[in-house]
């Protein structure tokens, strides 16, 4: 937080009354006035309540006439930093409203492609959509203003709460939600959950992490053909998702994140010489179009890294099937490179998401003296549920190629470790075996 606030120069921050007081010291040092929803205690010299300012607010005057470019600078969000310090995305207006044109438009693609069988015997509910994403993410800036373009009632949490959510649904009649894998399968494995009345969800979808497919397939159990599921995939570079899977084609390729929304071109290159690879070939996916940030903030040196004649280098690995579908693979820095063969991670996941006894995993390379390295899961079993370094080897081994099946299995009682909008810190699940072995 500190880094971002002298990264950015903010001259105001608003904040909730746990970080004001974590922050509190940072604050007085840099001389940043608050402005704190929900205040905990007494506030500090400095910062002002929400309710106070609020309450004095006049509201009669007329907003002054200001000239947009569209592509005046809009916002700055900070990437997740998972691989070292944040980098602060600078975004455009253009960025934001082309994300904004390019959901519109696959939501009305589907509906047309995808029309009811038979018209609705009652009138549609008024759309309200659960809000689950961290404001400071890009699918929860994203979130807002899809939810006001689109007249959606947006139903907030403080922070998510299992119960609270389920019985929010029920109460405010949520029509659509989306949400992070983890929180997606904290609800499909809810023990209450049918007996909760959740007919009133049309659109459930996820993205912010990789999907395992079998949530697709748990979600359509239960919920049958009564909701329209979709993920997607995209990055804080990207402005929200630079490409969509949505109804049918999810269902029926619940691997791939869809195809490249409305504007955006993508290719595959070979991340070593930037050529274009052709279809099916694994290589560094790039994209380019109205909705990819111009580059980082005070960061000319990374900005020029990443960015080429304005296609954007995601660092993901992933290809290109024949219909235009993509797959993502792994994350290029994640790709565990064992005896010559590459192993990405992500494939083997999502199998040892498919048995019963797992709750979460993440899989990452150790280093090896003969192999370089080696394939190492970090297992959350599911309480109560008994389950074996044997047997979740066997259940990969049935499914994968011998090299990929994890030489280390390594089981822990607590949740992995994750940022705040649902990443596996797997650099620090990599210390921590390092320090143990």
């Amino acid at each position: 937080m500190q880094y971002a606030l002298e990264d950015s120069g903010a001259r105001l921050v608003v904040v909730d009354g746990e970080r004001e007081e974590r922050m509190t010291t940072m604050l007085d040092e840099l001389g940043v006035p608050s402005l704190v929803v929900r205040p905990t205690g007494e506030l500090r010299p400095g910062a002002s309540s929400w309710d106070d300012v609020f309450a004095r607010l006049d509201r009669s005057p007329v907003l002054p006439e200001v000239e947009i470019d569209p592509d005046d600078p809009a916002t700055i969000i900070y990437t997740s930093g998972t691989t070292g310090l944040p980098k602060g995305a600078l975004a455009s207006q253009r960025n934001h409203v082309s994300n904004f044109l390019a959901v519109a438009f696959g939501g009305a693609v589907e509906r047309m492609s995808s029309p009811p069988a038979q018209p609705p015997t009652a009138a549609p509910l008024p759309p309200a959509s659960l809000h689950t994403y961290p404001f400071f993410h890009i699918g929860g800036l994203s979130m807002i203003y899809l939810a006001t373009g689109f007249g959606q009632k947006l139903v907030l949490q403080y922070r998510w709460d299992l119960d609270e959510a389920l019985d929010l649904i029920e109460r405010e009649q949520i029509t659509t939600m989306a949400a992070v894998p983890t929180i997606l399968r904290q609800m499909l494995d809810a023990p209450d959950l049918a007996s909760r009345d959740l007919s009133t969800i049309t659109s459930l979808g996820s993205g912010g992490a990789p999907v395992p497919p079998d949530l697709v397939a748990r979600a359509k159990a239960i919920f049958g053909d009564a909701i329209s599921s979709s993920n997607g995939y995209g990055l804080t570079e990207t402005t929200g998702g630079a490409t969509g899977n949505r109804g049918a084609d999810y269902v029926a390729r619940p691997s791939s994140v869809g195809r490249p929304m409305p504007g955006i071109e993508l290719k595959i290159v070979d991340p070593g010489t930037g050529a274009v690879l052709p279809v099916d070939q694994v290589g560094e996916l790039w994209f380019k179009g109205a909705t990819i940030v111009s580059g980082y903030w005070n960061k000319p040196e990374a900005s020029a890294d990443a960015f080429t004649d304005g296609w954007f280098h995601t660092g993901d690995l992933g290809y290109i099937d024949d219909d235009g579908f993509v797959y993502v693979v792994d994350r290029l820095k994640d790709v565990v490179i064992r005896g010559g063969e590459n192993v990405y991670c992500a494939e083997v996941e999502a199998v040892l998401f498919e048995h019963p006894a797992v709750a979460d995993v993440a899989v990452i390379g150790m280093p090896h003296r003969e192999l370089g390295e080696q394939v190492a899961a970090v297992v959350e079993p599911k309480p109560g549920v008994a389950v074996t370094a044997d047997e979740l080897q066997d259940h990969v081994r049935g499914r994968l190629a011998h090299f990929k099946v994890p030489e280390i299995v390594v089981f822990r009682d607590e949740p992995l470790p994750r940022t705040a909008t649902g990443k596996v810190l797997k650099r620090d699940l990599r210390d921590e075996l390092t320090a143990d072995r």
